[in-house]
């Protein structure tokens, strides 16, 4: 190859990657599902050392289809039920490919006009879908715990009168964040980097169907104010990451207005499902929240990282995360309130921003809404499907109904749930992740891979009655 590649040797090297790529996503369904390897098997085949010296890009590529392939779980695995999706639509893919090849810095509407209009439009064509008044924006993060940190720094920063930014957090009062028990865990990871602290994010207790008791979150707030805590935001959950659970969005959300505080919900995976509209009764009263988040990067399609952060007036979140320091301005443009430009970093943590909306832009006209709601309800269907079959067999019990696309079973006991589950993810033909809800072991069974059939869903069933006979 030389020691500089050409854009002749690109070229060719693209292709060859591109037939590589058609031939990997063709052949998924021969592989196992989870990686098969142990521990440091692939770092002993790394050398330890740097090359000193360019290597040929056959050499390179060659150890990349010897090391790697097999060494990595397949997200895009039409039998991946584990966990949420990571989809990636081809169609998302392509467009992936492209913003890698301008590989642009997207943190002002300068250095990236169209990345910055087209996000704005792509942001809105989402609000639509999901239907979300019109009075919302909003901003693409990289994952929604991004989103969440986000709106945990608003809840402090307005609930102290904007002063925490500047004057610290060591003379003010000690606040108090609300979210359910089945809240995730990038809530818990929000209020440490916060500084508001682990002692003081607040769990609301749960109802049969594991969702917040309204009544509990009042007590709660009441409790704490009369101790001298400062109540500021509240957490809402919309299929949660471990059981699926929602929580009554239009009774917390109530709560919220009347406590004056600020309130996110977290539909990270479930928003997804919300282009179709027989299910958004789910989240009804949502138009009510300050903050909404949901990833398109888990069930709609999008090639990972694509997380969507509505919001219903961006002016606190930019207040709290803004800073436009000369060397970032805009000379001429800033102040003016051109049609078109935002600097999206002031709306996010990081400075440095991908062109996320290309792949939605893409994947939505690729596929249509329409296309997209077909394959998150089939996803529905099967998983309830699924659910029925598996509740047949002899000695399997559910243990949270299906909610959305997730739901949960054992296997005659804990010791042997474990051990079932231990033998489904060792076979490699399906990929199964376990929780603890209740106390107890149980193993999620969650369908929402973008290229999953419902043959691929009851394989996955006749496995199951298979290695526990």
């Amino acid at each position: 190859m030389g020691k500089n590649m050409d854009l002749e040797q690109y070229g060719r090297w693209a292709k060859r990657i591109a037939d590589w790529s058609v031939d990997y996503l063709s052949t998924l369904r021969d592989r196992p599902v989870r990686a098969q390897t142990q521990p440091g098997d692939i770092l002993r085949q790394l050398p330890a050392s740097p090359p000193e010296t360019p290597e040929t890009m056959e050499t390179i590529f060659a150890d990349f289809e010897r090391i790697v392939p097999d060494g990595m779980t397949h997200w895009q695995h039409p039998r991946f039920f584990a966990y949420f999706p990571a989809n990636a639509a081809p169609a998302s893919m392509l467009a992936e490919q492209l913003t890698a090849t301008m590989a642009a810095q997207c943190m002002l509407w300068q250095t990236s006009p169209a990345a910055t209009e087209m996000e704005t439009r792509m942001v809105d064509w989402m609000r639509q879908a999901l239907g979300l008044p019109e009075a919302f924006r909003g901003v693409i993060q990289d994952s929604a715990s991004s989103a969440t940190l986000a709106a945990i720094l608003t809840m402090r920063e307005r609930a102290l009168a904007w002063s925490g930014n500047t004057a610290g957090l060591s003379s003010q009062p000690r606040l108090r964040i609300y979210a359910s028990a089945q809240a995730h865990s990038s809530i818990d990871k929000a209020v440490r980097i916060a500084g508001i602290g682990q002692d003081n994010l607040v769990k609301i207790a749960t109802d049969d169907d594991d969702a917040m008791r309204p009544e509990a979150l009042s007590a709660a707030i009441a409790a704490d104010r009369a101790a001298g805590y400062m109540p500021a935001g509240i957490v809402l959950c919309v299929g949660g990451t471990s059981v699926g659970a929602s929580d009554p969005i239009a009774a917390i959300l109530a709560i919220a207005a009347a406590q004056g505080l600020y309130s996110h919900v977290d539909a990270a995976w479930a928003g997804s499902a919300m282009i179709c509209p027989e299910v958004r009764e789910i989240w009804a009263g949502v138009e009510g929240a300050d903050s909404i988040v949901f990833n398109p990067h888990k069930w709609l399609g999008a090639q990972f990282d694509c997380s969507i952060h509505f919001l219903a007036d961006p002016g606190p979140q930019v207040r709290t995360l803004g800073l436009r320091p000369d060397y970032l301005e805009t000379p001429g443009l800033d102040d003016g309130g051109a049609e078109g430009l935002v600097n999206y970093s002031e709306w996010t943590v990081p400075l440095g921003r991908r062109f996320r909306a290309l792949k939605l832009w893409f994947l939505i006209r690729a596929y249509g809404l329409e296309g997209l709601r077909t394959r998150i309800r089939n996803h529905i269907a099967w998983a309830r499907e699924a659910e029925a079959a598996i509740a047949a067999l002899p000695g399997f019990e559910i243990m949270t109904p299906c909610r959305f696309s997730l739901f949960t079973f054992r296997y005659q006991d804990e010791p042997a749930t474990r051990a079932l589950l231990d033998r489904i993810n060792a076979d490699g033909r399906t990929y199964l992740t376990q929780t603890v809800h209740d106390g107890q072991f149980v193993i999620r069974f969650q369908v929402g891979q973008f290229d999953c059939t419902r043959s691929d869903v009851m394989m996955a069933v006749d496995i199951l009655a298979e290695l526990a006979a």
